[in-house]
């Protein structure tokens, strides 16, 4: 018999983290297998390239077993088959491969991501890299951590508070559809220390890592940036659209290690110079 009483206590993190651990486990024992193999490739999009494959499938298949098994009066959120509506106030947001055009060409910058939420807002993410041994968790009250070959270690911000000392990253300047967005891009990167491009979500783990410090994308879905808010928060970092809203509605992101640079950074970006 399933037992409902975790359903109903918000305070249940650690076993709610313990469960998404175990989500990120069968999923990469889905997933890996495809990985620099021979895949077919199917377009979601007929106008602009977006990839599907048998591994994102798959492993979004196996996860929404496990909760609908262990769960289910939660609802969940998935990239590849929909919205199944909670019973709880909690949902799990799921984005099996994160960076599949990463996949196709074996470049190991993709990742699985995973996130819980109750009542509309972000309580636990996690992201993890299976191919290189990378998982990152966090939780609305419980810091942030890196999961490294049985090692856990605590996750803190870098403490830059100044654009011009500040290092960068986004998915790709191909995401900058619309003109504000290509000028927002253009003005952050000439105001940075260094832009680095092709890191996915891994760019907002390099911050709440502490080893990046601010992480800048556009037109990114819910399920995109939801898993990694608990993960940048925790770590004591920020995380915001720009203009300044609420990130997990998704669209154009920006997370910074600092308050201060994250106001520096919004204005550079609301700047019509």
């Amino acid at each position: 018999m399933v037992n409902r009483k975790p359903d109903r206590s918000p305070g249940n993190h650690e076993l709610f983290r313990d469960f998404a651990v175990e989500l990120s486990q069968a999923s990469a024992q889905a997933i890996l297998p495809h990985f620099r193999r021979p895949m077919e490739i199917e377009n979601k999009d007929g106008r602009d390239f977006d990839p599907v494959t048998a591994a994102d499938r798959a492993g979004e298949a196996c996860m929404r077993r496990m909760i609908e098994q262990r769960f289910p009066d939660h609802g969940i959120i998935g990239e590849e088959y929909g919205h199944k509506d909670s019973r709880s106030g909690y949902s799990w947001v799921l984005d099996p491969i994160d960076g599949t055009k990463s996949f196709i060409i074996g470049y190991p910058a993709w990742a699985t991501l995973i996130g819980l939420m109750h009542e509309g807002r972000p309580l636990i993410g996690l992201m993890n890299q299976p191919f290189v041994g990378d998982t990152f968790i966090g939780s609305r009250d419980g810091g942030a951590f890196l999961i490294r070959d049985n090692h856990k270690t605590q996750l803190h911000v870098s403490a830059t508070s100044q654009l011009a000392k500040a290092t960068a990253g986004t998915i790709g300047p191909e995401r900058y559809k619309t003109r504000a967005q290509r000028n927002g891009l253009g003005r952050i990167t000439a105001s940075v220390r260094m832009m680095r491009y092709g890191g996915d979500a891994y760019f907002y783990c390099l911050v709440a890592l502490g080893l990046l410090d601010i992480a800048i994308d556009a037109g990114l879905q819910p399920y995109d940036i939801i898993p990694l808010i608990p993960i940048i928060e925790g770590a004591g970092g920020q995380i915001k659209t720009w203009p300044q809203g609420d990130a997990t509605l998704g669209g154009d992101i920006l997370s910074a290690s600092t308050e201060a640079l994250l106001e520096e950074a919004l204005e550079v970006l609301s700047s019509r110079k």
